[in-house]
């Protein structure tokens, strides 16, 4: 498994993995179909995370394409530039086998580089394997956004956890 930088040729890959994660889960905030966006659009998309200095992804490649991937969006003002929301997905095949973990490694390592202080995201409450991954990486849930999805027929809460990156961020060396 190779964990890299997307790459302006993913383009094409990385939309089709996209719209197969909306038809496998529940848990990503698309639902099946929903996602209309061309190649030559998700190409436009890639080149402006290339471009910005505080939007990164990482992709997760196997023999058979890509597999997963994870998104930091960072702030751009001065007052939530060291903050960076995520979002992360893998292919139902390939979970339970570490991606996840890895994915996130390189993430926070490319964050640590930014002076990033503080990571974030939201779970499903009933999302327990993602929760599960997240702890494990050093999140902790600060709080619930009730009642904030409409999925499958009803309303779902979600979590908002969060690791701060205690060594990183203004005035720390990197």
């Amino acid at each position: 498994m190779n964990i890299r930088k997307i790459r302006l040729n993913d383009a094409e890959a990385f939309l089709k993995m996209l719209k197969q994660l909306d038809q496998e889960t529940s848990f990503m905030l698309y639902e099946p179909g929903e996602r209309r966006a061309t190649v030559a659009e998700a190409r436009k998309r890639l080149e402006t995370v290339q471009k910005a200095e505080r939007e990164i992804i990482f992709v997760a490649e196997s023999e058979e394409g890509l597999v997963g991937f994870i998104e930091g969006h960072g702030g751009t003002l001065s007052r939530n530039r060291y903050c960076i929301y995520i979002v992360i997905g893998i292919l139902e095949d390939y979970q339970g086998a570490g991606i996840g973990s890895k994915l996130f490694e390189a993430l926070e390592e490319w964050a640590r580089e930014q002076q990033i202080h503080r990571l974030e995201l939201t779970v499903m409450e009933h999302n327990r394997p993602a929760m599960y991954l997240y702890e494990k990486c050093g999140f902790l849930v600060e709080g619930m956004r009730k009642r904030s999805l409409y999925v499958d027929g009803e309303f779902i809460n979600e979590f908002y956890m969060a690791k701060i990156l205690e060594e990183s961020g203004p005035g720390k060396t990197k």
